[in-house]
């Protein structure tokens, strides 16, 4: 970048190239020019004259704006740059920023602080230890020394974000930077792929090519790094039978293949037993494993191999067992095909269809599921934060097409609704479906004010069964008597017609089976968002 090219922002009235200039120039040059933020005092000044190029995105709550940057970022593939509030904002962010952390999703987070000047005296609105706050979710996080190295912090953020695996980072500016005098900072080009070493993929192409029944396990790294047409390719040409990873947060291959085996639960005896019948175990883009349940015995069954294609040399690490190479997924695989030369083996058992839903009154959740999938195009985008539905999402409602699904990886409530609202902003071009449970809308409702405010297209599904549904399901796991009430898991009394309507957003209500296909439809077609309360069966 130029020093005529830099200086073009500079402030109005100014002949003075400031913090402020520089950090807009860096973002231009990244290519965004949308900032996610709900406004504090320690903000202003980064404000001041804001560019005509620039869109200052509102949520009306810190967890809401780092949702919808957070599913900006994933639906671009580019960081999305976030300003929150000093400490309190940060705070607030806190839990969608450990989501975003779980996402691997690249972000840039500019918090404000108080002016240099009177930090030693413990100032309102100060962050004393604003670079530990966001710890240990965060990538890098930086206070920097001097007003001047500012854009270089932000710069350094940046790639930072960007490299594999990919995660926030936090750059903290005292609120009197903005306005002090900087130098224009290159933007430098840096390689965000990665080759694995060809050693460990030559071992792993060999183990692979002498396999019998290998399965090849895939996580949410497959569709980050656009790498559809190579997992299709080595699947194909290998036979194998392709199980999901336990809470992978996007879809990494078509759930309606022939080769598709289902989904693998987060419990070590059960993804043993589910895997028994292989030979070989290729975990693709996704830890091996991640549980939510205390488990014994083997990790894999005694007869496998485990090998894993990682992005993250911290996930390779921890796995318990098998060979890691580390690096892009699409190079692995990539790879992996260059030396594919498979023994003869047969096709994996085909796998058993699922039986349709009956219509009943009330509906039930799959129901629900079921009438989404026969009316959305392939194509559509499902963003899904529904816990108690996730397992018949899992039947009734398959993925098909990359790039089409998002969720959160970290289980933290609060992500779906304005993970939305960022998704259908990075994609104009396409439909969003927002699949939420009634307990989960109640995180980050603001984010339907924001759907309204950018007149987005989204459908807004609310599964209301009155409660915390996946609660009850799970109070068995740790031998709940069937019988037995569980504490604070009953959500009666909920209106969300007046909630979305509170917020600007249209809404209606269905409770019959026979008229849920057409309100659907409504929605979709209906230009700008929507929001459904389909009323299921009690989960609790």
């Amino acid at each position: 970048m130029t020093q005529a090219t830099a200086t073009s922002g500079a402030s109005a009235g100014s002949s003075e190239f400031t913090v402020r200039d520089a950090v807009y120039a860096l973002m231009r040059e990244f290519g965004t020019n949308k900032i996610f933020g709900n406004p504090g005092s320690t903000e202003l000044p980064m404000f001041r004259h804001f560019p005509d190029d620039f869109e200052y995105v509102l949520g009306l709550q810190e967890a809401t704006v780092v949702g919808m940057a957070d599913g900006y970022a994933q639906a671009t593939g580019n960081a999305s740059f976030v300003n929150l509030h000093a400490a309190a904002g940060v705070g607030n962010a806190m839990g969608n920023l450990y989501s975003a952390f779980k996402n691997q999703t690249p972000m840039v987070v500019i918090a404000g602080q108080q002016s240099r000047s009177i930090l030693p005296f413990d100032p309102y609105l100060g962050s004393s230890q604003a670079t530990e706050l966001p710890k240990p979710y965060v990538k890098y996080s930086i206070q920097p020394a001097r007003a001047a190295d500012v854009p270089l912090a932000v710069a350094r953020a940046y790639y930072t974000a960007m490299q594999a695996p990919r995660g926030p980072v936090l750059v903290s500016v005292p609120v009197d930077d903005w306005d002090r005098p900087a130098q224009p900072l290159a933007v430098r080009a840096v390689s965000t792929r990665v080759a694995p070493d060809p050693d460990a993929l030559r071992v792993i192409a060999d183990a692979l090519n002498a396999a019998q029944r290998p399965a090849f396990v895939v996580g949410a790294s497959v569709d980050r790094d656009d790498a559809w047409p190579q997992m299709l390719r080595l699947t194909e040409s290998h036979s194998a039978a392709v199980y999901v990873a336990p809470f992978a947060a996007r879809c990494s291959f078509p759930e309606d293949h022939p080769l598709f085996r289902g989904f693998l639960p987060a419990s070590r005896e059960r993804i043993v037993a589910q895997l028994a019948a292989h030979d070989f175990i290729l975990v693709i883009g996704a830890p091996a494993f991640i549980y939510h349940t205390e488990g014994q015995g083997p990790f894999i069954p005694p007869s496998a191999r485990l090998y894993q294609l990682t992005e993250d040399p911290d996930t390779a690490s921890w796995a318990p067992v098998g060979t890691a190479a580390v690096g892009s997924i699409r190079l692995a695989l990539c790879g992996l095909q260059e030396q594919a030369s498979p023994a003869a083996r047969k096709p994996p058992p085909a796998l058993a269809a699922v039986a349709p839903v009956p219509a009943t009154r009330p509906m039930s959740a799959a129901y629900v599921l079921q009438t989404i999938a026969q009316v959305r195009a392939p194509d559509d985008i499902i963003v899904e934060e529904a816990p108690s539905s996730r397992i018949a999402m899992h039947s009734h409602l398959p993925i098909v097409r990359p790039q089409t699904f998002y969720t959160m990886a970290s289980g933290g409530l609060g992500y779906g609704m304005p993970a939305a609202v960022g998704v259908a902003m990075g994609r104009p071009d396409k439909r969003v479906i927002c699949v939420v449970g009634d307990g989960s809308a109640l995180y980050s409702p603001q984010a339907l004010w924001s759907a309204a405010r950018q007149n987005l297209d989204i459908t807004f599904i609310v599964i209301n069964n009155a409660g915390y549904a996946a609660m009850k399901r799970f109070a068995g796991v740790f031998g709940f008597p069937a019988d037995e009430p569980i504490q604070g898991i009953k959500l009666p009394g909920l209106d969300f017609m007046a909630l979305a309507h509170a917020h600007g957003c249209p809404a209606v209500q269905v409770a019959s089976p026979d008229d849920l296909a057409g309100v659907i439809r409504q929605g979709l077609d209906t230009r700008g968002p929507m929001l459904i309360e389909a009323i299921v069966e009690s989960g609790v």
